[in-house]
């Protein structure tokens, strides 16, 4: 930037000889300013190319800063937890799975020793578990469940009725009896035992003297009959058995209800609203309730039992079904019933529990409760007539007054 200094007719003004010192001071004023302007224009230049600079550097920063944004974005926490996420959730899904077809194939191993090759695919499905190969582990447990499932049915295909059995569709009036029951589903062999109430104390016994959380004691059927001089005995509640994984920490516990012969409630706190039926026997006579909070903690009975479902009341059919594979496959079930002043303990063979509520109304059974079943199943009377099955934690027993 230059400036234009004005064009001064010094001689009109001023004489040079009068007026040297000033003109001498006039000039090196003008040419300070000019000096002063041209320096202060140069140091103004300066700073606006210094702030440029400083500009683009500041724009150097903010796209290396964007460039770590993006980077962050890539590798955020919330990427990266849902990447663990799905993880967890992979193991968790086949996890389960494993456990699950694992516990079906001991349930299996109730009805046939002819599972080598099933072992042997389990036992492959774990080795690609542990290399984290989770899609081939859970497609190889999915072929597995359906060999399962496919091995269940021939069992229950494979499965008849004794030609020596006789059929009828009257319970017995007392003791033992085997028979072949007709039913708008079919027949079905029923292993049962028969006793009057009048002159018989229906109990419930345990293993344990109290509530018990885990490792809890179990016993033989025979033991309880034995230790109490039972006539006959079947196994009694759903429990979580000792070898299925899925009852870590909490082994051989059942949550129903329960009053054992020395008059203690089991499980009473979380069955004060339970839903579930139960069977209370006493002297001379034996009541089902649709639901065990209708029952409070009367010590005067002799035996108080719930388990689930109820398969009739009142002379109808109960349970048609539900949405349990476990209760909709073929298998021995287990159940106490009435029939007027006779109460009954028995087995319904390869049958599922819908089809065993089929076979009570066929019997004509007032009442009838579904118990244990599976590898559980037990009936005792004079020696094991079904089962011995595993350990029990519980069970009903038939004892003379």
């Amino acid at each position: 930037m230059k400036i234009k200094l004005p064009r001064l007719n010094l001689r009109k003004i001023i004489k040079p000889d009068k007026h040297l010192p000033i003109i001498i001071v006039l000039v090196v004023f003008v040419v300070a300013g000019y000096y002063l302007s041209n320096t202060k224009i140069s140091s103004l230049q300066n700073i606006i190319q210094n702030l440029n600079n400083q500009e683009d550097q500041n724009l150097v920063e903010l796209e290396k800063i964007g460039k770590e944004l993006e980077n962050l974005k890539n590798q955020d926490q919330i990427k990266i937890n849902e990447d663990l996420e799905s993880k967890i959730t992979s193991i968790e899904t086949t996890y389960k799975k494993a456990v699950t077809v694992y516990e079906e194939l001991l349930d299996l191993k109730s009805q046939t020793t002819k599972t080598a090759d099933l072992d042997k695919a389990f036992s492959e499905s774990l080795t690609l578990l542990s290399k984290q190969d989770y899609d081939q582990a859970d497609k190889k447990l999915s072929d597995l469940t359906k060999s399962i499932s496919d091995e269940n049915s021939k069992i229950a295909a494979a499965f008849t009725i004794p030609a020596n059995v006789p059929e009828n569709n009257s319970p017995p009036g007392a003791g033992y009896s085997k028979q072949s029951v007709s039913s708008d589903v079919g027949s079905f062999l029923v292993s049962m035992i028969a006793a009057d109430i009048g002159s018989t104390k229906v109990i419930v016994d345990t293993a344990s003297d109290s509530d018990c959380s885990d490792n809890c004691p179990v016993l033989p059927l025979a033991t309880y009959v034995s230790r109490n001089g039972a006539f006959a005995g079947v196994n009694g509640t759903y429990f979580c058995p000792a070898s299925y994984p899925s009852c870590a920490g909490k082994t051989n516990t059942f949550d129903l209800l329960v009053m054992n012969k020395n008059k203690y409630y089991f499980n009473s706190a979380n069955n004060v609203y339970s839903n579930n039926p139960a069977v209370i026997s006493g002297n001379g006579y034996i009541r089902f309730v649709s639901t065990a909070r209708e029952w409070g903690r009367d010590t005067g009975v002799d035996g108080v039992i719930s388990n689930y479902p109820l398969l009739v009341q009142g002379g109808n059919i109960t349970f048609g079904g539900d949405d349990d594979p476990k209760k909709g496959s073929k298998g021995s079930r287990s159940f106490v019933a009435n029939k007027g002043n006779s109460v009954y303990i028995g087995v319904v063979h390869n049958a599922t529990v819908a089809e065993s509520a089929r076979v009570m109304k066929a019997l004509s059974m007032e009442n009838a409760l579904n118990l244990d079943n599976g590898g559980s199943t037990a009936l005792w009377s004079g020696g094991y007539k079904v089962g011995p099955g595993r350990d029990l934690p519980n069970a009903i027993l038939f004892v003379r007054k």
